[in-house]
C-alpha cells in the first residue's frame, strides 16, 4: 500500500453508522437520539446517512394530512424515502427490539387523491417490522391506495404488517433485487371506488418493468383482501413467491363475496396486447412451496399468461378451482388450455374443480396429485383456521398441521421442508 494511502487511513479512521431515534411522542427539533427522540420519519430520513439505522419506538404514529410529504397529480405521496443507502451500507429503518410501531393513517383523506402511505423510491434500504393500517381511498372512480409502494432497487421489507385499510398492502412497480420478507397483509377492502367490491385491492402485487429481475416475494401471508392474495398481471420479468400462504381472498370476514378473489393470480396481460407490444421473452414466472385454501376464485392461476410457469410444491384447498393454468395466444387474441407450464408434486384437495384449462400434451407434469382417491383420513388436519396462528420469533411462519400428509398415505415420506409432495408413482398426473 501506498505510504501516503496509509498514512491517511490511519489519521482519518472509518465514520461509525449512527443510530436514529424516533417515538410518536418525539419532536422533530430535537436532537433524534434515544432519550430525544424524532416525531417522524421523514425528519429521520434527513438525518441519516448511509449505513445509519433509524429506530422506531413502539405505539401508535397518527398520521394526519399534514404530514403528506408530496403531492404529484392524483398522488399523496405520505412518507416518502427517497434517500438511498448503498450496497453493504443500506439505510435500515427498524422496529425497536420488542416493540410494536403502528402507523394510522385512517385521517389521512385528500380528496380524489391515491394515498401511499409509504412511498420508497430510494435503493438498499431495509424495512423491519413496521405495522400500517387505516390507508383510505377518497376516490371513486378507477383508483387504488397503498400500504407500501416500491419503485426502488434492492430493498428488503421484512415483516411488515398492512391491515385493516382501503389500500393494497405491498405494492412493486418498479425496481430489481428486491425481497419481501415473512410480511402479512390481511382484511383490506375499498368500499368507495368503482363498484365498490375492492377490485384493486390485493394483499401483495408484485408489476416490475424491462429489466427489474430479481425480485422475491418469501414467507409471506394473505388473507380476507377484497381482491387476490398475490398478483402479478402485466409483470415484464420473472418474479418468484416462495413459501408463501394466500387464503380467504375475495371475500369479508363475515363471509360476504367480494372481488377476484384468487389466492395466487400469476402473470397475464390482460385480453390485448399491451401498447408497446409484449416482452421479447415472456417472464417466466416461479411459485413453489406455496399454499392457497379457501379463496372465492382459483387457487393458483395462469390468469391469461402468453406463456408458461414453474408451479412447484405447492397445494390448494377447497378453492373454487384449485388450479387454473388459462394461457392467451395473443396471435389469434384467444384464451387457451395452459401451454409451456412446469407442474410438478403438487397436491390439490377438495376444490369445486381440482384442475381447469390445461393442456396436458403441452406442459411438464410429474407427481401431482390433484384430488383422485385422496380422503380427509389421508391428513393430519384439514383446519385452514391454523393458518392465522402467530409467527415465530425470528417472524418465520407459524408451525401447523394443516394438509400435513399422514404416514403411509399417498404421499412423499421426506417432502421439501414446508412442502406437501406427493409420490410420482401414485399420483395421476
Amino acid at each position: 500500500m501506498n505510504f501516503r494511502v496509509f498514512l491517511i487511513l490511519l489519521l482519518c479512521p472509518a465514520v461509525q453508522a449512527a443510530e436514529w431515534f424516533v417515538a410518536p411522542d418525539g419532536d422533530d427539533s430535537a436532537k433524534g437520539s434515544r432519550l430525544h427522540p424524532f416525531a417522524t420519519v421523514q425528519r429521520a430520513q434527513a438525518a441519516a446517512s448511509k449505513g445509519d439505522t433509524v429506530i422506531l419506538g413502539g405505539g401508535t404514529y397518527r398520521i394526519t394530512e399534514e404530514m403528506i410529504s408530496q403531492r404529484r397529480r392524483i398522488w399523496a405521496y405520505v412518507i416518502l424515502l427517497d434517500k438511498s443507502g448503498a450496497q453493504g451500507k443500506p439505510i435500515r429503518y427498524v422496529a425497536a427490539q420488542g416493540e410494536r410501531p403502528v402507523f394510522d393513517f385512517s385521517a389521512v383523506k385528500p380528496r380524489g387523491m391515491r394515498v401511499h402511505a409509504f412511498e420508497v423510491r430510494g435503493s438498499y434500504l431495509e424495512l423491519v417490522g413496521i405495522e400500517v393500517t387505516g390507508v383510505q381511498v377518497t376516490a371513486t372512480g378507477h383508483t387504488q391506495s397503498i400500504c407500501f409502494s416500491n419503485t426502488g432497487s434492492h430493498n428488503r421489507y421484512e415483516r411488515l404488517k398492512m391491515h385493516d385499510g382501503m389500500g393494497i398492502g405491498f405494492y412493486l412497480s418498479r425496481g430489481a433485487g428486491n425481497l419481501v420478507l415473512n410480511c402479512d397483509a390481511w382484511n383490506n377492502h375499498d368500499p368507495v371506488s368503482g363498484d365498490k367490491r375492492g377490485g384493486n385491492v390485493d394483499g401483495f402485487g408484485g408489476h416490475p418493468q424491462r429489466g427489474d429481475n430479481g425480485n422475491v416475494f418469501r414467507g409471506c401471508r394473505a388473507w380476507f383482501n377484497s381482491d387476490d392474495g398475490f398478483d402479478c398481471i402485466s409483470a415484464w420479468e420473472s418474479i418468484r413467491f416462495e413459501d408463501c400462504w394466500a387464503f380467504q381472498n375475495g371475500k369479508s370476514p363475515d363471509g360476504k363475496g367480494l372481488a377476484d378473489g384468487n389466492g395466487f393470480k400469476i402473470g397475464g396481460f390482460g385480453l390485448e396486447p399491451p401498447r408497446g407490444g409484449l416482452p421479447k421473452e415472456i417472464p417466466r414466472h416461479v411459485v413453489t412451496r406455496c399454499l392457497a385454501a379457501n379463496n372465492k376464485s382459483s387457487g393458483f392461476y395462469a390468469n391469461h399468461q402468453p406463456g408458461g410457469g414453474d408451479w412447484i410444491h405447492n397445494s390448494s384447498y377447497g378453492n373454487r378451482a384449485n388450479f387454473n393454468f388459462l394461457c392467451r395466444d395473443f396471435k389469434v387474441n384467444r384464451d387457451v388450455p395452459g401451454f409451456g407450464h412446469r407442474i410438478s408434486n403438487n397436491l390439490g384437495f377438495q376444490g369445486r374443480e381440482e384442475v381447469q384449462n390445461l393442456d396436458e400434451s403441452k406442459c411438464e407434469l410429474s407427481g401431482n396429485l390433484f384430488g383422485g382417491d385422496l380422503s380427509k383420513k389421508d391428513f393430519v388436519s384439514l383446519d385452514a383456521g391454523e393458518l392465522t396462528r402467530p409467527r415465530q420469533a425470528d417472524g418465520s411462519l407459524p408451525e401447523i398441521t394443516f394438509l400435513q400428509p399422514k404416514a403411509g398415505g399417498p404421499f412423499l415420506q421426506d417432502p421439501v421442508p414446508g412442502a406437501f409432495g406427493v409420490d410420482a408413482k401414485k399420483a395421476r398426473r
